[in-house]
């Protein structure tokens, strides 16, 4: 009985034994499943990541083609730019070399700055050309254009006796003050630009700035060759000018008369490369004629001007809008005739016609004959323009001028023979003053247009000078108050 419930008890152990056997197996086989599945799933991301690293290392190695094509590309573009700037250089040295000849010191190079009027353009060179021809060794003749204006360039590109330059300038511009016109902000661009070329790529000793609406006069150059004298022996001098702002026909003369200035004129104009280069790098970004005319920059040294321009401005049109032309600019009078010479003409008569009725009847009157030359510059002695010798030179016209007071100050400079003189209280009384002569009137940081410590001469008239004076000037030049 006991053995057999010991049986019983044997079998039950080994069923559950199985049970728990075959459930264990079935773990294991689904454990097994699941490994699978999942090592399969596994190997099939394995593939997946090999085949998308296949294609991109496929599409990296496309890029690096890429790449490598756009690099020898831009190799060959650096190439063909380095191959065009020699090119272009080389145009350049022949055209100098062309319009220099054989001579290695001009007296300045002479650059017309331009932009987008070609018709104006045309009649500046005209007019340069009809005197720089003969001399154009000395004076070798570029136009700088601001921009890509197609007729300027094609213009500028159809003279073989100048050499073209052109500057591009796509950096927007920022105006400081709303409302202003961006042309100032270009033309200071361009104004720097092309002297840094003339003066620092094509080292010129000097240079002569020209506008695209100017006219010059015969003298033109003669002048600037004995300006550059006095640039050369008196660093006082910061420029020569051929421009008198107060160049109108009725207030001039003279056409020898030259004087020194505490206001840059421009409107052509001479520079040295030492000044340049100390004016370059704090070059304005606008206005930079008024710049120039600030006592900060131009630091005491003045400008020679003419009495009678040698440059004439006809561009009522332009970026100024034709400020001040029809009152100011119109009526200069251009150096056109310098000296007349009128003698007797000297018949020699071995005829009986010369001792007939006739003869004496015909030259009851006398007989003159005209001829006009150019002012000698070469042979004239300017050293009296040298700042130690012009405060006397000034100060002695001043002295023998006739001091005028009081009112209607224009009708009494006109019922007096001889030079006046002229004092004004302040800027508001000199104004005034001016405006009944019909002269300018403007000042820029307290120095009138065309003064000389505060002094402004013009001809009245006649060959009368008149001097507006401050109140110190008188003591500035070292002459009593009489």
């Amino acid at each position: 009985m006991r053995g057999n419930k010991f049986c019983f008890d044997l079998r039950y152990l080994l069923v559950v034994a199985a049970l728990a056997f075959i459930y264990i197996q079935m773990r294991l086989f689904v454990t097994q499943s699941e490994y699978a599945d999942r090592l399969a799933a596994a190997i099939e991301a394995e593939n997946h990541c090999t085949s998308q690293t296949r294609l991109l290392i496929d599409k990296i190695s496309q890029q690096q083609g890429r790449v490598v094509a756009l690099e020898e590309q831009m190799k060959r573009q650096d190439q063909e730019c380095r191959q065009l700037r020699a090119l272009v250089q080389d145009l350049e040295s022949k055209g100098i070399k062309k319009l220099i000849g054989n001579v290695q010191m001009p007296v300045a190079a002479v650059v017309v700055m331009a932009c987008s009027r070609s018709d104006y353009l045309e009649k500046t060179i005209k007019s340069i050309l009809k005197y720089q021809t003969s001399v154009a060794s000395k004076y070798p003749l570029f136009i700088s254009q601001d921009g890509s204006n197609p007729d300027v360039r094609k213009l500028a590109l159809s003279y073989d006796q100048l050499t073209y330059m052109q500057h591009l300038d796509f950096e927007p511009v920022h105006t400081e003050r709303p409302g202003e016109l961006v042309a100032y902000y270009k033309i200071a661009r361009h104004y720097k630009w092309a002297l840094d070329q003339l003066f620092h790529k094509h080292n010129f000793s000097r240079v002569i700035i020209l506008e695209d609406d100017m006219e010059i006069a015969a003298d033109f150059f003669d002048y600037f060759e004995a300006g550059a004298t006095l640039l050369d022996r008196d660093k006082s001098i910061m420029a020569i000018s051929s421009w008198n702002d107060n160049g109108q026909r009725q207030f001039v003369q003279d056409p020898y008369a030259l004087y020194r200035s505490d206001f840059f004129p421009g409107l052509g104009w001479m520079l040295s490369k030492s000044t340049w280069s100390e004016l370059s790098p704090k070059w304005p970004k606008a206005y930079w004629d008024d710049w120039l005319r600030l006592k900060e920059n131009h630091r005491g040294r003045q400008f020679i001007r003419p009495e009678v321009c040698r440059t004439y401005n006809f561009g009522e049109h332009g970026s100024s809008l034709g400020q001040f032309f029809k009152q100011y600019l119109e009526p200069i009078k251009l150096n056109d005739v310098q000296a007349c010479y009128y003698l007797p003409c000297v018949f020699v008569a071995i005829t009986p016609f010369f001792l007939s009725t006739q003869f004496f009847s015909f030259v009851q009157y006398v007989l003159y004959l005209e001829f006009c030359v150019k002012v000698d510059w070469k042979s004239m002695d300017l050293s009296y323009l040298l700042e130690d010798n012009y405060v006397k030179h000034f100060g002695d016209l001043v002295k023998k001028a006739k001091p005028i007071h009081g009112a209607d100050a224009v009708l009494k400079a006109f019922n007096i023979d001889g030079d006046v003189r002229i004092q004004y209280r302040d800027q508001l009384d000199f104004e005034d003053i001016a405006r009944q002569f019909g002269i300018f009137e403007e000042w820029k940081d307290g120095v009138p247009r065309a003064a000389y410590k505060g002094i402004v001469v013009f001809r009245f008239q006649t060959s009368r000078r008149v001097f507006l004076i401050a109140p110190d000037s008188l003591q500035q030049l070292g002459v009593e108050d009489t």
